[in-house]
C-alpha cells in the first residue's frame, strides 16, 4: 500500500503444479525471483507480485488415473468427463497449504489471496480471447503430423515437451533383409531399434545420391546376397575380407541409391499385404537416410515416423486409425495390439518379433543398442512417435520475428539468449497446441462433421450469443453438449474434443492473469512487457518460449524485457534429485536445521544463478551459517553489547545514530571501512540493476570478512572504550553505520537475520534524522545512498 504511488515494476511468476511439494529447483528460482523484487521495491518501485498456480493438464490427470486405474479413453467414458474432471478439481489444489507455507517459511514475499489460477473461467476466457486473435490472423490449422506420442497419457505432445526428459536406454537393434520380388535371392537389409513396428512396415527408403553395394558374406551358408550402403559395410562386417563385392558389371561397383527406386520386395507380414496393390512394399528415396548409422536402407512404418508420414499419404491410409499406441510391458519392452485390416488382433513385443523374424530366416543380426531416447516428461514412459490429428499454430513462418524479438531480451547469463534459446528458435517447429484429454481449457472450435465450416469463439458473450444458453463454466462437462446452428445448412455444428496444450494456458499468462481484455485493459497494456521473469534452464524450451510465441504473434513484442535463467540443483552425486531415490534432504529439515537465509544464500552464491547445474550438498548451507552469519552476527552483537557499556558507564548520555551530524572520524580505520562500504552499494546497486546476483554475493560474503576479521578484529579496544569515551564514540558510529548500510543491502537475501538485527538497530537510530514515513521494518526502507 505505501508504495502504490511509485513508478511500476511488473513481474511475471510463472505457474507451478500444486499436485507435489516445493522441491529445490522451485525454492531456487523462488529466491531469485523474491531478490530481484524487493530490490525494485527498495529502488523505490510498486512491485505487484501474484502467485500463479497451473491447474490442468497431464500432471494432474496422470495422478488420477493412476489412483482411480484409468487405462484409457475407454475407463473415463465409462465413469463420465464430469466426474473425470471433479476427480481432477479435487487434487488441483492438493499441496496449495503445504506451498503456501513454504514458500512463506522460505521468506519470500508474495500475494497468495490474490493469486491467479489457470482453472478461473475468467483466465479461461482469456485463454480463448488469445487463440482467436492467433485463428483470425490464419495462425491455426488441422492437420496430420507424426507427432511425440505418451502412451501412458495417451495423447501427442508438442516437440519442446518431447525434448524435456531424454534418458539413455539399451534398446534391441535388428538388421533384416527384405528379399527384391524380381530376383529373391536379393535383399535390401534395413536396421532398426524399433522392432515392434515392423508388422506395420510399407516401404523401404534410400538415399537417392549415395553409393549402394551388392554383396555376398563369405562365411554365409545360404548364399544370401545383401544390398546396403557402401559407407554402411561396418555396420555387418568388421573387414573386407568377411564378404565379396558383385555387380561387377556396373561401373565401379557401386551404385547410387536411386537404381533402386520402385524395386518391389517381400513384406516381412502378411497384415498388409492387399495394400501392395496400392504400391506398398517398394522402395522410396529420400535424403534424410544419412550416412551416419543404420544400412543406409531405412524400414518405413507409417504412423511411426516424421519421415513415414510421406508413406501413409502415398497409400491413402491415412485414415484409417488401425495402427497400434503402443504401452510398455511390465520387462519394459514395447508391446502393441496392431489390427490388420480384417480386424485381427495381433499381440507384438520386441521379443516375439525377433523370434518371428529369426523363424521366417529374415533376421540378419540382432543386438541391442544404447542411446538417448525420449521420454514422457509427466509419466516417465517411453515416447512413440505417431501420426495424430492435431491442432496446430503457425510457428515456422515467425521464426525471424522470434529471433528478432528475443534480441530485444536481456539474459542473464547472456550465453543463453543466443545459444540454448537462440538455436531453439531457429529450428521451431509448428506447435501442436491440442491434447485428447479432459482437464484443461477446451478448444473453442466449433465445427460441422465435415470439417469444412469452422467457427471460433474467442469470449463467453460470444458462445452464449450463438448457443441460446447462458454459460457458467468452460470446462469440457459444461460446454461439450453445446451447438451452434450452421450458417451454410450444415444441421449443428459441435465442439472439437480437444483440450488446450497446458504450456498455451501458461503461455496465455501475462493477458489471462488480468482477465486481458475484458478487464484491466489499459492496465495490461501500460504494464507490457514484463520488466522481469525468472525460471529454470528447461524453460528455454517451456514457459519462456510459449511466452515470446504467443506475444510475437498477438502484439509483435518480446513479453519480458530481463530474464534471470538458473541452471538445475542436482543431488551431490550429480544425479537427478528423485523422491523415489531419497538421494537429498528433505528441503523444510534443511530450513528447520539451518534457517531458510542459509539456504537462500547457500543457492544464490553457488553457479546455479549462471545457468550452471549445483550438486546440493547439506554441508555447504552449514558453511555459510558457520562462516557468513555467525561472524556477522558476533559484530552485530558486539556493537549492542558495547553501545550498553557506554550508556552505562557514561550515566544518562544516550547513543543515538544521526547519519546527517555524525562528525567525520579521522581514524584511519574508520575511513577504510566507511570507504569500502560506499564502493560495496555502489557495486551492489550496479550489479543488481545488471541482475547479475553471482556477481553481487560473493561481494557481500567477502564483505562479511573484512568486517569482521579485519575491522571489528582490529578495533575492539577502541570500541570497548579503552581508548577515551571520543574514539569510541567514533569507532561505534563507524560499526553502527557500516552494519545498518549491510542490513539494507543483505535484506533482499537475508530477510529474517536482517530484519531481527534492524528491531534492535533502529532503537538507535536518532528520530530526527529519519526521512522515511514508515520505518516498522528493514524491508520497507530504501536502499543506503553512496557518499
Amino acid at each position: 500500500k505505501q508504495s502504490k504511488n511509485r513508478p511500476r515494476f511488473n513481474f511475471y511468476d510463472g505457474p507451478p503444479f500444486a499436485t507435489g511439494l516445493p522441491h529445490y529447483g522451485h525454492i531456487l528460482a523462488g529466491t531469485i525471483k523474491d531478490i530481484v523484487t524487493r530490490f525494485a521495491h527498495q529502488s523505490g518501485f510498486h512491485v505487484d507480485r501474484r502467485f500463479g498456480w497451473d491447474c490442468h493438464g497431464l500432471p494432474v490427470e496422470y495422478e488420477i488415473d493412476k489412483t482411480l486405474g484409468i487405462k484409457g479413453p475407454e475407463d473415463v467414458a465409462k465413469m463420465g468427463i464430469e466426474e473425470y474432471n471433479n476427480q481432477c478439481r479435487g487434487i488441483v489444489m492438493r499441496y496449495s497449504k503445504e506451498w503456501e507455507f513454504s514458500v512463506t517459511r522460505l521468506g519470500r514475499w508474495i500475494d497468495f489471496e490474490n493469486d491467479y489460477k489457470t482453472l478461473y473461467p475468467e483466465f479461461m476466457e482469456s485463454v480463448w480471447w488469445v487463440f482467436k486473435q492467433l485463428y483470425d490472423k490464419g495462425l491455426v490449422y488441422r492437420g496430420v503430423k507424426v507427432m511425440p506420442f505418451s502412451t501412458a497419457c495417451n495423447t501427442p505432445l508438442s516437440n519442446f515437451e518431447s525434448h524435456q526428459n531424454y534418458k539413455d536406454v539399451q534398446d534391441p537393434s535388428v538388421t533384416v533383409s527384405f528379399p527384391l520380388d524380381e530376383d529373391a535371392s536379393v535383399s535390401l537389409v534395413a536396421w532398426t531399434t524399433t522392432p515392434w513396428t515392423l508388422p506395420s512396415n510399407l516401404a523401404l527408403c534410400v538415399n537417392p545420391e549415395l553409393q549402394y553395394v551388392k554383396l555376398r558374406g563369405k562365411y554365409n551358408a545360404t548364399g544370401k546376397i545383401y544390398v546396403l550402403m557402401e559407407s554402411r559395410l561396418i555396420s555387418l562386417y568388421k573387414s573386407d575380407g568377411e564378404y565379396e563385392i558383385l555387380d561387377r558389371q556396373v561401373h565401379n561397383l557401386l551404385f547410387p541409391g536411386i537404381a533402386l527406386k520402385g524395386k518391389k520386395y517381400k513384406p516381412l507380414f502378411e497384415y498388409f499385404i492387399q495394400c501392395k496393390d496400392k504400391g506398398a512394399f517398394t522402395v522410396v528415396v529420400d535424403s534424410y537416410v544419412k550416412e551416419e548409422e543404420g544400412t543406409g536402407v531405412v524400414h518405413q512404418a507409417p504412423y511411426f515416423g516424421a519421415d513415414d508420414y510421406r508413406v501413409c499419404m502415398d497409400f491413402n491410409i491415412i485414415q484409417k486409425d488401425s495402427m497400434p499406441v503402443c504401452p510398455v510391458d511390465a520387462s519394459g519392452c514395447f508391446t502393441a495390439e496392431v489390427t490388420d485390416f480384417a480386424g485381427q488382433y495381433v499381440k507384438v513385443s520386441d521379443k516375439n518379433i525377433i523370434k518371428l523374424l529369426k523363424e521366417k530366416g529374415r533376421l540378419v543380426q540382432s543386438s541391442s543398442f544404447k542411446h538417448s531416447y525420449p521420454f514422457c516428461w509427466r509419466s516417465d514412459t517411453p515416447l512413440i512417435y505417431k501420426a495424430v490429428p492435431s491442432w496446430f499454430v503457425r510457428v515456422e513462418n515467425m521464426v525471424e520475428k522470434l529471433l528478432e524479438n528475443n534480441a530485444q531480451c536481456y539474459w542473464v547469463p547472456d550465453f543463453v539468449r543466443e545459444k540454448r534459446f537462440g538455436n531453439w528458435l531457429k529450428d521451431a517447429r509448428d506447435w501442436a497446441i491440442s491434447r485428447n484429454r479432459y482437464w484443461g481449457t477446451p478448444i473453442p472450435l466449433w465445427v460441422s462433421d465435415d470439417f469444412e465450416e469452422v467457427v471460433c469463439i474467442g469470449s463467453v458473450a460470444e458462445l452464449e450469443e450463438l448457443c441460446g444458453l447462458k454459460v457458467t463454466d468452460l470446462h469440457r462437462e459444461s460446454i461439450d453438449h453445446l451447438t451452434i446452428l450452421s450458417r451454410c445448412g450444415k444441421g449443428l455444428l459441435h465442439r472439437v474434443p480437444e483440450v488446450f496444450d497446458c504450456w498455451f494456458e501458461s503461455g496465455s499468462m501475462p493477458y489471462a492473469q488480468v482477465h486481458y481484455p475484458f478487464e484491466n485493459k489499459k492496465e495490461l497494456e501500460d504494464a507490457f512487457p514484463a520488466d522481469f521473469i525468472a525460471e529454470g534452464i528447461d524453460q528455454t524450451r517451456g514457459w519462456f518460449y510459449t511466452l515470446l510465441v504467443l506475444s510475437t504473434a498477438l502484439f509483435g513484442r518480446p513479453p519480458f524485457k530481463n530474464v534471470i535463467v538458473n541452471g538445475l540443483v542436482l543431488a551431490s552425486d550429480g544425479q537427478k534429485m528423485s523422491k523415489r531415490k531419497k538421494n537429498y534432504p528433505d528441503p523444510m529439515s534443511i530450513v528447520n536445521s539451518y534457517g531458510a537465509d542459509a539456504l537462500r544464500l547457500y543457492l544464490i552464491n553457488s553457479p546455479v544463478v549462471r545457468a550452471e547445474n549445483l550438486r546440493f550438498k547439506e554441508e555447504g548451507v552449514r558453511d555459510i551459517l558457520k562462516d557468513v552469519f555467525l561472524p556477522w552476527y558476533n559484530a552485530y552483537r558486539f556493537l549492542v553489547q558495547n553501545v550498553q557499556i557506554l550508556e552505562h558507564k557514561d550515566d544518562g548520555r544516550e547513543f543515538l545514530y544521526n547519519e546527517n551530524t555524525v562528525k567525520e572520524s579521522n581514524n584511519i580505520m574508520d575511513k577504510w571501512i566507511l570507504s569500502f562500504t560506499h564502493s560495496l552499494i555502489q557495486f551492489f546497486k550496479a550489479e543488481m540493476a545488471a541482475y547479475r546476483l553471482y556477481t553481487v554475493v560473493p561481494r557481500l560474503v567477502k564483505f562479511v570478512d573484512i568486517l569482521t576479521n579485519w575491522y571489528v578484529r582490529m578495533n575492539r579496544r577502541r570500541l570497548k572504550g579503552e581508548n577515551g569515551t571520543e574514539d569510541c564514540i567514533s569507532a561505534l558510529e563507524t560499526l553502527f553505520s557500516v552494519l545498518f548500510s549491510m542490513c539494507r543491502l543483505m535484506a533482499p537475501y537475508t530477510p529474517f537475520i536482517t530484519e531481527l538485527m534492524y528491531q534492535n538497530l533502529k532503537t538507535l537510530i536518532d528520530p530526527a534524522s529519519v526521512q522515511e514515513k514508515i520505518t516498522e521494518s528493514i524491508h520497507y526502507l530504501m536502499l543506503p545512498q553512496v557518499r
